[in-house]
C-alpha cells in the first residue's frame, strides 16, 4: 500500500541525520499480520530467502531485463558512475554507532549495498549515472496492534538527466514493480509465519 510522505519523514528515523540532501520518492507499508516488535530482523531473512527480482513476475522481470540492457547500452552502470567514485558512500557520514553496526548481508544478486542494519530499521544504497538512491526499510506498529514493514525510496537524481529519469519510471514502479514486491514479500512473511507455526515457535 502507498502511503504519504510524512508516513516516513514523520519518524525519527536514524536515516535522517545523513540523508538531508536526499528526497523522499516512495512511500510504502508491507502487511506482515502476526508479527511482533521483535520480529524486524526476521522479516529480513524471510525477504532474503524469497529471493530477489529473478523470482518475480514475468513482467518485472521483463522490465528489470530491459533496465539492465539500457544501462549497458548508454553506460549508465558503469563502475565509474557508482557508490564510492561518482558519489560517496553513506557510509562515510555515519555517526560512529551506526557505523559500527553491522551492514546487513550482500551479495552480487543484490545491487543496493547495505549501509547499515539496526534492530528496527536499515538502509542499503545505490547509484549510477541516473541517481543515488537509498531504500530505508522500517518496522513500525499498524493501527491493529501488529508490526508492519515499511519501505521508503530516498533519491538524490545525478542533473536534469536524473531527474527525467525518474518522472519516466515512476508509472511503472508504482502499478508493477511495488505491487509485485508487496506481493513477494507479504508473501514471504505468511510463509515464515507458516513455517513457524507448524514447528510450534515464532523466529
Amino acid at each position: 500500500m502507498r502511503l504519504p510522505h510524512t508516513a516516513h519523514t514523520g519518524i525519527p528515523w536514524r536515516v535522517h541525520e545523513v540523508t538531508a540532501d536526499f528526497t523522499v520518492e516512495d512511500v510504502w507499508a508491507f502487511r506482515t499480520p502476526g508479527a511482533g516488535l521483535d520480529d524486524f530482523p526476521i522479516m529480513l531473512t524471510a525477504m532474503r530467502t524469497a529471493g530477489g527480482f529473478a523470482r518475480q513476475a514475468w513482467p518485472v522481470r521483463f522490465l528489470f531485463a530491459v533496465r539492465w540492457k539500457l544501462g549497458a547500452l548508454l553506460g549508465w552502470d558503469n563502475p565509474t558512475a557508482g557508490v564510492g567514485v561518482r558519489v560517496a558512500s553513506l557510509r562515510d557520514r555515519l555517526p560512529r554507532d551506526l557505523g559500527e553496526a553491522p551492514r546487513g548481508e550482500d551479495n552480487d544478486n543484490m545491487p543496493l549495498k547495505g549501509v547499515y542494519e539496526l534492530s528496527l530499521e536499515s538502509a542499503r544504497e545505490l547509484a549510477n549515472k541516473t541517481v543515488h538512491t537509498v531504500m530505508h526499510l522500517g518496522w513500525v506498529q499498524g493501527i491493529n496492534g501488529d508490526y508492519e514493514l515499511r519501505m521508503a525510496v530516498l533519491v538524490k537524481p545525478n542533473g536534469w538527466f536524473g531527474r527525467l529519469y525518474m518522472a519516466a519510471i515512476a508509472p511503472f514502479r508504482h502499478v508493477i514493480v511495488y505491487p509485485a514486491l508487496a506481493r513477494q514479500w507479504e508473501r514471504a512473511w505468511r510463509d515464515h509465519s507458516s513455517r513457524a507455526t507448524q514447528h510450534g515457535e515464532r523466529g
